[in-house]
């Protein structure tokens, strides 16, 4: 079964995230979209609730990671992690679908 996975430490993350935004319960819009130099850009984004072609993840703990249905394809088994090191934090995604990430971290071909 294609599924999405959001580690226990990214999930506190993106609640530390959302209680800052003003986005207390809203749900994690994981996607792609054309741009950067590989090709294709994530997309990370806060959103209240699920669009009516979504794929719905229920992660526990008061997370749901909503996915466009077109866009599963090239995201499915993805697990979305965070990383907090001196040089850098954020969103770490390992996806097996990418072929080659690119050297910026910010896109991604498929």
């Amino acid at each position: 079964m294609d599924t999405i996975t959001v580690t226990p430490g990214a999930i506190d993350s993106i609640k530390d995230l959302r209680s800052e935004y003003g986005g207390d319960g809203w749900g994690l819009r994981y996607g792609i979209t054309g741009g950067g130099c590989s090709g294709y850009k994530y997309i990370l984004e806060f959103e209240p609730e699920p669009a009516s072609d979504d794929l719905v993840f229920d992660q526990g703990d008061g997370l749901k990671v909503f996915v466009k249905q077109e866009h599963m394809e090239k995201l499915k088994n993805s697990v979305i992690d965070w990383k907090d090191s001196l040089m850098e934090s954020g969103f770490d995604i390992a996806n097996p679908q990418a072929k080659r990430p690119c050297g910026c971290g910010e896109s991604v071909d498929f």
